[in-house]
């Protein structure tokens, strides 16, 4: 991890155990470097820190922010009086308890920091890795990283234990749509026929499968441009035909599971045998099994 900096230091602790780690930044973004100019000619926008209706330049370090109390006050808070916070003093990333991974959504993901041992023997470390690989369970925990109190999942990918920052309850909306309240009727044929697309479809998930194609696209944009050639041909360029929007959903699904090799049956009545299978297909991909890593 030579390439690697830590942005933290402390003890993963829990019970009378303490673990020493340093936290790295599990991620990094690939987007292209860029800066905003002026359209017109290219010249370079500046951003200044300025007082309200003047043009004086504050310096960072002597803003603040300012909160509004209860009672409507404004108040105003600088850095040293935040850090003066009980939990901004805690160098400690606290095993809470330790919970089934099927149990923690993934859409209270956030941020992920790989924990690398910070004593001379990883015997420690090592041994709550495997012991968590074992008993498939996550790690809730807590702890205080730029000022901000964090709830995270501890758990293990390819060894290295890692620390998933959850969202707070009240920082994931919960869903508000009509159709929730309608009743939609879906016939049993149709599910069956959506369960055989995605039969077709099932593999197991490599992400160095995938690419960004925004960045390919803009990385060809910007060599085209830079050399005065064309960046790209005019059917690549051609939007898609809206018509594809309104197709009939079972047309499309019976034309996708065809195309993949697979016959299906015109009639609307399906072969009692025939649905059987496919219900059964289907209840076996309904839930997946998570990962633990």
């Amino acid at each position: 991890m030579a390439h690697m900096r830590s942005i933290w230091r402390g003890d993963l602790s829990f019970g009378l155990v303490n673990v020493p780690v340093k936290v790295y930044s599990a991620t990094e973004s690939h987007d292209r470097s860029s800066h905003q100019v002026d359209s017109a000619d290219g010249a370079r926008i500046r951003y200044r820190r300025v007082r309200e209706g003047t043009d004086t330049e504050v310096e960072f370090s002597k803003i603040a922010n300012a909160y509004e109390s209860e009672s409507g006050e404004r108040v105003v808070l600088t850095k040293d009086d935040l850090a003066m916070l009980p939990v901004n003093k805690s160098p400690e990333i606290s095993i809470l308890e330790f919970v089934p991974i099927d149990q923690v959504d993934p859409i209270y993901f956030d941020k992920p920091y790989y924990l690398e041992p910070a004593s001379k023997s990883a015997k420690a470390y090592v041994l709550l890795a495997k012991a968590l690989e074992t008993t498939e369970r996550l790690a809730i925990a807590n702890f205080t990283l730029r000022s901000r109190t964090r709830l995270a999942a501890l758990r293990v990918i390819d060894g290295v234990m890692t620390l998933q920052t959850l969202l707070w309850p009240d920082e994931v909306r919960v869903p508000d749509f009509d159709f929730l309240s309608s009743d939609v009727e879906i016939r049993d044929q149709e599910l069956d026929m959506a369960a055989s697309l995605i039969e077709t479809m099932a593999s197991d998930f490599d992400p160095s499968q995938f690419e960004d194609t925004y960045q390919v696209e803009l990385g060809k944009l910007i060599e085209a441009r830079a050399d005065g050639s064309q960046a790209f041909s005019e059917s690549e360029e051609e939007p898609a035909d809206d018509d594809s929007e309104v197709a009939d959903l079972l047309a499309a699904l019976r034309a996708s599971v065809k195309g993949r090799g697979r016959d299906v049956d015109d009639d609307t009545e399906e072969k009692p045998a025939a649905k059987k299978t496919a219900k059964k297909k289907a209840a076996k991909k309904a839930a997946p099994r998570r990962a633990a890593g």
